[in-house]
């Protein structure tokens, strides 16, 4: 009988049956001001449906990556661990960088999966492979320069050689059951990559004419007649599609969805070549993004499965200032909003990010929590959803922010870490702020949003406290209740010796 109701009815019946389907959707250098909805008086960037995602479910106003850049804060998303536990203490994962998750390492799609859930991961990866690159082509991939090499058909070769193998250590094995998106827009290898194996051969230099002007960064192998512009509508279309086919079976799905934007290649497509008026390729990205975001969130609706999903929608560090941020404030549009700094940085601007939850039914429509939140939580905010408990070497330092979700008003964490790119913690601990550096820095964030008045002189005890709470979250290689776990590497303090003293804060822009 159950049989013929999931022909006749698969959406409708079947969806108070199941647990919700979970949406995940991660920009990519956005920052806390570039959606109209938290920067209401210096946002001149038009994002009607991230706006619209806003109205319809709860805006946090406190939530945060682990890292001022991406690869460190996905693995905190992913996780439920600081990405500092790990090998990179500093920087992003490298050019055909190896994994940095491992193996045995529970995931938000690996706990889905046990849960009976269809998993899809469809985007930016950028947390590392196993490449099947020999020793002694390494510098071909991963310090590639046109100029040097003498044998452009032995390149060939050996591009060829490695892009027809599969390629492990990739998102199918870290939870996910299908895969597809380019490991990183603006670096090698310059094609799209399906599951475990690159979709055609990339087997030449991406021409010179991609290469800088914030569009790809890194030379290396292509497909012939890449395009950048491409990458985008082809990451947005199979979201949907995915959307489309999942919602059609009886189990629920999680779709993890890394958006590739609006950070470089600023590849913007001709229907919104100049649709901000701010005559910055950035800010006309950020709205094609919006458009995207606006497309997935259709096919959530047009599939019938809108009213059992549950959509984050967040980003994974701050806006870059490289791509015209000071042209772009003297335009009245502020990108960190009344934050401090932006991308890489331990201030707000490098780590704050927009944090949104829609659930219909759930979560109360244009409702604003401005509780601590982390991306480190999801894992432990799913598991609470589906009425699990995780292990102690899982979510080490995932929160669930269930109840805040459900309306309540006590904080559900105390306590933050989130990092600077070249890896300065920055510890919250309620409405304060420790910077780890020399001299230290201490700001009072309920009064000083903007990180403006340094405290640490005048308040000795509590840089203290918070410095011997900093070092026990390092030993104890967790931050939440349970049992002592294991750092992977010795953690780096700070500040370290020789280290360059604080800058002086900038008072904030005024207007």
């Amino acid at each position: 009988m159950r049989a013929l109701l999931c022909l006749l009815f698969p959406v409708a019946l079947l969806a108070a049956d199941r647990p919700p389907n979970i949406v995940i959707i991660l920009a990519d250098d956005l920052g806390y001001g570039d959606i109209r909805a938290y920067n209401p008086t210096r946002g001149k960037i038009a994002t009607p449906h991230l706006d619209r995602l806003a109205a319809e479910g709860m805006r946090f106003t406190d939530g945060h990556s682990s890292s001022g850049v991406c690869s460190p804060s996905r693995y905190a998303l992913l996780t439920g661990r600081y990405h500092w536990r790990t090998r990179l203490q500093s920087g992003i994962v490298g050019v055909f960088g190896e994994p940095l998750i491992a193996p045995d390492r529970l995931t938000v799609a690996s706990l889905a999966k046990k849960q009976g859930y269809r998993t899809a991961a469809i985007g930016k990866w950028h947390l590392g492979w196993d490449w099947p690159i020999a020793d002694g082509d390494k510098a071909l991939f991963r310090n590639y320069k046109e100029a040097d090499r003498a044998s452009p058909e032995a390149d060939k070769a050996t591009w060829q050689k490695v892009f027809t193998q599969k390629i492990p250590g990739g998102p199918t094995t870290r939870g996910f059951d299908t895969y597809f998106g380019t490991d990183v827009p603006n670096w090698p290898p310059f094609c799209f990559i399906e599951n475990n194996q690159t979709i055609g051969i990339p087997d030449r230099p991406l021409p010179k004419g991609l290469l800088g002007n914030n569009q790809a960064s890194v030379p290396g192998p292509a497909l012939p007649e890449w395009k950048l512009e491409g990458i985008l509508p082809a990451l947005t279309t199979r979201a949907c599609a995915f959307i489309d086919e999942a919602a059609r079976k009886p189990e629920p799905f999680l779709l993890y969805l890394p958006l590739t934007t609006p950070h470089t290649p600023l590849a913007v497509n001709e229907a919104w070549k100049g649709k901000s008026g701010l005559n910055n390729a950035a800010a006309d990205l950020i709205m094609e993004t919006d458009a995207a975001v606006g497309q997935v969130l259709a096919a959530l609706e047009k599939s019938g499965a809108a009213s059992n999903t549950l959509v984050l929608f967040t980003s994974d560090n701050g806006f870059a200032s490289y791509v015209g941020v000071k042209d772009l404030e003297k335009q009245g549009h502020f990108p960190s909003g009344p934050l401090r700094d932006y991308k890489s940085s331990v201030y707000e601007g490098g780590h704050r990010e927009p944090f949104i939850v829609r659930w219909p039914g759930k979560v109360t429509a244009a409702s604003t929590c401005d509780q601590l939140v982390h991306h480190a939580d999801l894992i432990a905010t799913l598991a609470d959803i589906w009425g699990t408990a995780l292990p102690p070497e899982a979510g080490e330092d995932s929160f669930s922010f269930l109840p805040l979700l459900k309306g309540a008003s006590k904080p559900t964490r105390y306590h933050a870490i989130s990092c600077a790119a070249a890896g300065t913690p920055g510890l919250r601990l309620g409405q304060w702020k420790y910077i780890a550096t020399q001299p230290a820095q201490l700001y009072d964030l309920a009064t000083d949003l903007g990180e403006t008045k340094n405290l640490a002189n005048e308040q000795t005890e509590r840089v203290a406290e918070m410095k011997l709470l900093l070092e026990k979250l390092i030993t104890d290689g967790r931050s939440t209740a349970g049992e002592p776990q294991k750092n992977d590497v010795e953690v780096v303090r700070y500040p370290k010796a020789g280290t360059p003293k604080a800058k002086t804060a900038k008072k904030p822009i005024s207007k």
